[in-house]
């Protein structure tokens, strides 16, 4: 099978290395034009391929967030890390109701494997970001080393962060970070919107793959998980995101502080300037391991 062509969109220079946005025909999303933007640190050569860190972006979101407003890009060049941001969700499919609310569908694809028929030929970001985006890229000759991956994201991307840390076969993921992560979302309403909208059993489907609470309450594998989540949170206050009830879960299976740690930040909200002020952490916690 012959890999889908690459198309460079546009190219910017960034604190010495390179922040590209390609598009593709996605086979995983049903032969939708997909975009995703990938930042290459200045030491990236063909003689030195460097680790990656995905990062997956929340609700509404595209590729382009966590490029422009993440500060990530300095910390990451100056670790020699790649960092590959996908897009939320396929685009353009055209099912019926797919674009009628912010937080299901379109910009909220949450990182799974839809098995409802209406959404399975297209919605399947699961398979797109854990296999689809380094074939292509690999096959693309662009010189990332996809045995040093580590995965972080915010709010649904947190989540689909977690998840797919947890779930991946023969640890895909060194780490995980998260900020803001839906954290338990076959107990929030975000999640139950979404559960019964893309499987076809619905929260019961979920449980066993795309919850990160009950992932790690089952989980046997040493870990290594960041989480931050602000006080001032409107959708921690109004209970999307349960962090608690994760931390929970992690220490009833034995997971200790060096393992789990989530903090809490006093007086920060949802928003990227939350995330902007504790980039540089996340990117140094996964250097440990992606260089390691």
């Amino acid at each position: 099978m012959t890999s889908p062509i690459l198309e460079k969109v546009s190219s910017n220079k960034s604190f010495e290395g390179e922040l590209a946005k390609y598009k593709f025909k996605s086979a995983a999303l049903g032969g939708l034009s997909t975009n995703f933007n990938l930042f290459l640190p200045p030491n990236a050569s063909d003689s030195n391929k460097v680790p990656v860190l995905i990062y997956l972006a929340g609700l509404t979101c595209t590729e382009d967030n966590g490029a422009q407003k993440g500060s990530f890009l300095g910390p990451a060049s100056s670790q020699g890390i790649a960092i590959l941001f996908p897009d939320t969700s396929p685009r353009g499919a055209g099912i019926e109701g797919e674009a009628d609310h912010w937080d299901f569908g379109v910009g909220a694809g949450f990182y799974l494997n839809a098995t409802n028929p209406k959404f399975a030929a297209h919605y399947n970001m699961y398979t797109h970001v854990t296999l689809e985006l380094p074939q292509v890229i690999e096959a693309a000759g662009i010189p990332i080393d996809w045995k040093r991956q580590s995965i972080f994201g915010h709010s649904m991307g947190g989540h689909g962060a977690l998840t797919l840390y947890l779930t991946s076969p023969q640890k895909q993921y060194r780490s995980a970070s998260a900020f803001s992560p839906v954290s338990n979302p076959t107990q929030c309403p975000w999640g139950e919107k979404a559960f019964k909208g893309f499987l076809q059993g619905g929260i019961e489907e979920a449980k066993d793959k795309y919850d990160a609470t009950e992932l790690i309450s089952k989980n046997k594998e040493p870990v290594h998980i960041l989480i931050d989540f602000g006080t001032a949170d409107n959708f921690y206050k109004q209970g999307q995101l349960l962090p608690e009830n994760f931390l929970k879960a992690a220490r009833d299976a034995g997971y200790d502080e060096f393992q789990v740690r989530v903090r809490s930040q006093e007086g920060y909200d949802h928003s990227y300037y939350f995330i902007s002020t504790f980039a540089s952490d996340h990117i140094h916690f996964h250097a440990n391991f992606l260089k390691a």
